[in-house]
């Protein structure tokens, strides 16, 4: 069938262009679902490459992960470029319809979530959310027990013969990572011997640029729903503005920020 085949076939447009059912008759809502939509997808190319990369870094395949961590970063940079489109909707506008809403609200995303995971910020209180939901609480508690990418690059620095903290080897990948002197000693030494260890230099600057893209990600979110909605809650009861001020000053690799300033 393959030859009789339509674009709108391959792609499954019907189904795709026929998921925007808006709750309102307002018509910025419509721009609303897309815009959350498209970023849904983009999240789930991320999921895409980033697992991938993993399993490309652990089987120690460095070149493939390396253009897998380069497209993640073009991603995000597509899904920043979102909240300049979605700020176009005024606090007036979304007035009209967010009631509409109800409970829903971004804080539920399971693929950012996941993308957290997959980063080394684990919290288990969110797969307690969707335990309703069997499959998904399920996908999520597998991406919770896996390793991130940070897991399987302090198992590349081990290979290559750095001495890496054995309680990190072997940690549980459930908790979130925290800090190790050990870590930072040993990125210092990659950093100040680049060409010698390039494959892991050019690892971390990867990792570096997604974590950036990430934060000014969350900045971009930050001060859109500042313009629409203020200081006011969230739709699913989150503080809003004031928990996406917090998570600005979280990080995810945080021995690779801490050298800039040791080098």
């Amino acid at each position: 069938m393959s030859h009789k085949m339509t674009y709108g076939d391959y792609l499954q447009l019907d189904a795709l262009l026929s998921s925007q059912k808006r709750l309102s008759d307002h018509h910025d809502e419509m721009l609303f679902i897309i815009i959350h939509q498209v970023s849904e997808l983009w999240m789930k190319l991320i999921l895409h490459e980033l697992r991938a990369a993993i399993d490309a870094i652990e089987r120690n395949d460095m070149d493939p992960a390396f253009k897998m961590l380069a497209r993640v970063s073009k991603i995000q940079s597509q899904i920043i470029h979102a909240w300049d489109v979605l700020s176009t909707l005024t606090p007036s506008e979304y007035m009209e319809f967010r009631d509409r809403l109800g409970q829903a609200s971004g804080f539920q995303s399971y693929q950012y979530r996941m993308i957290e995971f997959a980063l080394g910020y684990k919290t288990d209180y969110i797969v307690k959310i969707y335990e309703k939901d069997p499959r998904l609480h399920e996908e999520l508690k597998r991406a919770l027990y896996a390793p991130s990418i940070y897991d399987v690059a302090l198992k590349a620095l081990a290979r290559a013969g750095f001495s890496i903290n054995p309680a990190l080897l072997a940690r549980d990948y459930s908790e979130s990572y925290e800090e190790d002197p050990t870590v930072e000693a040993v990125w210092l030494a990659v950093y100040k011997n680049v060409d010698q260890y390039w494959e892991l230099y050019q690892l971390a600057e990867k990792l570096i640029d997604i974590e950036d893209w990430l934060q000014q990600w969350r900045f971009r979110h930050m001060k859109t729903v500042e313009r629409i909605i203020g200081h006011k809650t969230g739709t699913g009861g989150s503080s809003g503005v004031t928990y996406l001020k917090k998570v600005l000053d979280h990080r995810f690799f945080p021995e690779l920020w801490n050298i800039r300033t040791k080098l």
